[in-house]
């Protein structure tokens, strides 16, 4: 066990343990894997391939190992604060409250508006399949279906986590297969080696570039860590199933985009024109396997976004709504948890109102998924960034932790990458983040002014000196 925080539970931090803690590693595993969808790339594959000359693996590889630092920081901090609430609790606990309360509120442009798009996306690739019926309609589906699904508790959406998981890496198996088959039938194109690596278009500012857009598959790994207070076993749990979740998902992604690399019909075209409807992945699976392959990956995609990704994203969006409520940094009605399910029912509902009304609006716009993508992705680097600087200040500088390593040599690598991405994000999506932050801004001024004050509960029952003396390992 991991010390006081393993023993101590939410009482030590001053809250009474109200959600139902049932899940284990695997649960908390399989559920990272549906928040990133092990077929992700199928979606975004050719804006990735566009953007990296072709070397798309190289992309995720780069991605991964970038979000690795990021999921280092999260065990650390997973482990002093085992709380719902993420980068808020982290960043408020291991810096200052009002330092957790804007980390919050950054990080909630990111949870809030993921089901949204991901309800988008999925209901206009059902459009595509089945046109009689719209895409708004699609999207009302979808929502309806994954709020009832949260409402009936957190074992009900583990249970189809695990039977939705075990479809995706069926087809993706399907597709692999029939890829390589396709490639020792001599379909290929280029060595094997020019999704890595491409002299001919090769540049480190290429690769990272591409980072930015291969990043938002890896985006759904935090979201285990707001399911602490579900956890029934050791808080190295919530770390260690971060990064085995990252680890396997980066796997699958470099593996499936390096066979659809290889099978592009048109490598030139794709990097010179781009991927502007998104099929560039369908058109690989007609290439390789014919049309029915290219139907069935659609279609995967589509119920992978959105029922299994985006039910764990209204999951994920409502714990993180609860832990700030709790503490009064949001209306407290978003604190009550179901007496029977002993889920947080109003931020379930609310955050499936808001992804219904958001979404709805957004089959409106044409530009409506490229827009929610750019904001989704830096909301969520944001928040990161604070999350690295969280970890120095609470375990070297106030802790007086000598593990370099992993209290500051890995978060400072971690912050200096996203720092980069953030940097090089579309000026768009740089302008309404940054109006985002300012409101968060205000909202903390107003909060002040009527006496409430970013204040966590138990503050000075922290006591989590143990985990660093062990060295706090994931």
């Amino acid at each position: 066990m991991g010390g006081q925080a393993d023993a101590g539970g939410v009482e030590q931090f001053g809250y009474a343990q109200e959600l139902q803690r049932s899940l284990r590693f695997s649960d908390l595993l399989v559920y990272g894997l549906i928040f990133m969808v092990p077929i992700a790339p199928f979606g975004i594959f050719g804006g990735v391939y566009q953007g990296s000359g072709g070397m798309v693996a190289l992309a995720y590889v780069v991605g991964m190992v970038a979000m690795m630092f990021t999921a280092g920081s999260y065990a650390q901090m997973s482990r002093a604060f085992p709380m719902a609430g993420s980068v808020y609790t982290y960043a408020g606990r291991g810096i200052a409250a009002p330092v957790g309360f804007l980390a919050g509120w950054v990080i909630i442009l990111d949870y809030l508006l993921v089901p949204a798009l991901l309800y988008l996306i999925a209901s206009v690739a059902m459009n595509s399949l089945v046109p009689g019926i719209p895409v708004w309609l699609w999207l009302v589906a979808f929502v309806l279906l994954n709020t009832a699904v949260n409402y009936f508790g957190i074992e009900m959406t583990a249970r189809i986590n695990k039977v939705m998981l075990v479809g995706e890496l069926v087809v993706l198996a399907v597709f692999l297969a029939v890829g390589i088959a396709a490639l020792a039938a001599g379909k290929g194109h280029g060595s094997g080696l020019t999704p890595l690596y491409n002299h001919h278009t090769f540049s480190w500012s290429v690769v990272f570039s591409s980072v930015s857009i291969a990043v938002l598959s890896f985006l759904g790994f935090d979201g285990i860590s707001t399911l602490a207070e579900e956890n029934r076993d050791s808080v190295r749990s919530i770390g260690r199933s971060m990064v085995a979740a990252l680890l396997l998902a980066g796997v699958l992604f470099i593996v499936q985009t390096w066979v659809a690399a290889l099978l592009v019909p048109d490598p030139a075209g794709l990097i010179a024109n781009g991927d502007p409807d998104g099929t560039a992945f369908y058109d690989v699976a007609r290439y390789a396997g014919g049309a029915w392959l290219a139907t069935l990956t659609a279609l995967t995609t589509a119920i992978a976004w959105g029922f299994a990704n985006s039910l764990v994203a209204q999951a994920a969006t409502s714990r993180l709504l609860f832990a700030m409520a709790r503490d009064r940094q949001l209306p407290t009605f978003l604190a009550r948890v179901h007496p029977v399910r002993r889920v947080p029912s109003n931020a379930v509902f609310l955050v499936g109102g808001v992804s219904l009304a958001l979404g709805v609006y957004l089959t409106t716009r044409a530009d409506g998924i490229t827009l929610m993508s750019t904001l989704v992705n830096f909301g969520a680097m944001t928040a990161f960034l604070v999350l690295h600087v969280s970890v120095v200040v609470h375990y070297v500088i106030r802790q007086r932790s000598r593990d370099w390593l992993r209290h500051l040599v890995f978060p400072a690598l971690g912050f200096a990458i996203l720092l980069y991405v953030v940097i090089n994000a579309k000026v768009a999506a740089q302008m309404l983040g940054f109006v985002w932050f300012a409101i968060g801004v205000g909202v903390l001024v107003t909060l002040r002014l009527l006496g409430r004050k970013p204040a966590l509960a138990g503050i000075a029952m922290q006591q989590p000196d143990a985990v660093v003396a062990e060295g706090g390992t994931s």
